[in-house]
């Protein structure tokens, strides 16, 4: 072979390389990005559950609007992507979330008619 097609294809080889490495970047970013997405979905969920308790009556179950006496629900405490914690007030919740592979966490703030996370990286 030449010394020009030895050229060429070791070019090649590199480019090859260098487009697999950003490829699988990209693949472990998305995935990251979406372990955050379904994180806030699961905060969300949960808070929909607490402001469920805290509007129900005591005569039904509920809370009676406070939110003392709610707890995560042991099937959604830990799930796939991560697991939850919370301190409850008599007017707020707060939720944390730690996901299994990742070092950040979601924080769910639950009042009676609100719902906020954040993600904190």
């Amino acid at each position: 072979m030449g010394q020009q097609q030895l050229l060429l294809i070791v070019l090649g080889v590199i480019i090859v390389g260098i487009a697999i490495v950003v490829g699988i970047n990209l693949f472990n970013a998305n995935a990251e990005e979406s372990a955050k997405d379904t994180m806030v979905s699961e905060g969300t969920n949960l808070g929909a559950l607490a402001q469920q308790y805290y509007k129900k009556p005591t005569a039904m179950g509920g809370g009676g609007n406070t939110f003392t006496g709610w707890t995560i629900p042991t099937t959604l405490d830990s799930t796939p992507t991560g697991s939850w914690t919370s301190v409850v007030n008599s007017n707020s919740v707060v939720l944390t979330g730690t996901p299994h592979e990742y070092t950040w966490t979601v924080t769910t703030t639950v009042g009676p008619q609100t719902i906020v996370s954040v993600v904190n990286d």
